[in-house]
């Protein structure tokens, strides 16, 4: 599939009422929708009065006033529409991802804005009504991996703390990573078996953490990396998919992030398995990857503080 080429002249990213009308296309593809009562149709008007901001709607049966940022990550955000959108777009159209610190430079916010949008967007990419991995005579590939800096690269102080990181991917399927506090049997099992179909094909490595786990599942095949065995039985028994999958994210992490904290590990996690997730050869482009993050924005209301009644615009 050949990839559409992004123009960033775009009006939805400079223009605010072009950036809200896009945003409204993606959450609102048959009409506005109260995000109260669910209503839409023609109990749904546009307020249009000189005094009021452009995008507000109300509610006839609610008698609620809204716009299509409530109930959304962007909701009570004083960050333009079109900085929104163009943060999106960015964030999907970088393999390796792409850093707040650059993001600031770009559209012109500082650090703290940009931080905050984008750990937000990739609140949207989190998607945890998606079924279990793999099926009848699917392979799915079981790895651990660590985030974490090197002993040998600190000048001072006490060896940088290691994060273990469990991924799971479906072979030309989707993968699925969560932190783990440990790597033990007992520990990934339950990272498996709540994620991975019963009746497929399980690849690991040798670590004997996976022989247990092994035996409930259809097949389990191993490869003995201590021994520099990385593929055999014609190909089929590897796990250079879910290798390759870590290369990628290690790459974003040491060449764009550079420090991840454990507070904020599974919100890059999230970033790394959407767009392997929507990746080209899933059929995906860069202008859908970042539609279907704005997509994601609904439903995941995310304020420190939440309102008693009042619902905000």
């Amino acid at each position: 599939m050949a990839n559409k080429k992004l123009d960033l002249r775009n009006p939805i990213f400079h223009d605010d009422d072009k950036a809200r009308e896009h945003i409204e296309a993606m959450l609102w593809p048959d009409g506005p929708v109260c995000p109260r009562c669910g209503v839409m149709g023609d109990r749904v008007i546009k307020l249009q009065g000189k005094s009021t901001r452009p995008g507000v709607y109300n509610c006839k049966d609610c008698r609620s006033q809204f716009s299509v940022t409530v109930g959304t990550v962007m909701e009570r955000s004083h960050v333009p529409l079109s900085k929104w959108v163009l943060a999106a777009q960015l964030m999907a159209s970088s393999k390796k991802g792409f850093s707040a610190l650059q993001l600031q430079r770009m559209i012109g916010t500082n650090y703290e804005t940009a931080w905050f949008m984008f750990h937000r967007l990739r609140e949207c990419t989190n998607d945890p009504t998606s079924g279990p991995l793999g099926g009848q005579t699917k392979v799915v590939e079981a790895d651990e991996s660590y985030i974490g800096g090197k002993a040998r690269n600190n000048a001072y102080g006490p060896p940088p703390k290691k994060m273990a990181v469990f991924s799971l991917v479906e072979r030309e399927g989707k993968v699925r990573s969560r932190h783990v506090a440990d790597v033990t049997a007992k520990t990934l099992r339950n990272a498996i078996v709540t994620q991975v179909d019963r009746k497929s094909y399980l690849m690991t490595d040798e670590a004997p953490v996976y022989t247990k786990t092994g035996e409930e599942f259809s097949g389990h095949g191993t490869v003995n990396h201590s021994a520099n065995e990385y593929v055999r039985h014609g190909g089929f028994m590897h796990t250079n998919t879910i290798e390759s999958f870590f290369a990628i994210m290690k790459r974003g992490v040491y060449g764009n992030f550079h420090s991840v904290s454990e507070a904020h590990l599974h919100r890059y996690l999230s970033e790394f398995d959407f767009k392997y997730n929507h990746r080209s050869a899933l059929g995906y482009d860069d202008s859908e990857r970042a539609a279907a993050i704005l997509r994601g924005a609904k439903g995941k209301r995310l304020l420190y503080q939440w309102p008693d009644k009042a619902m905000h615009v």
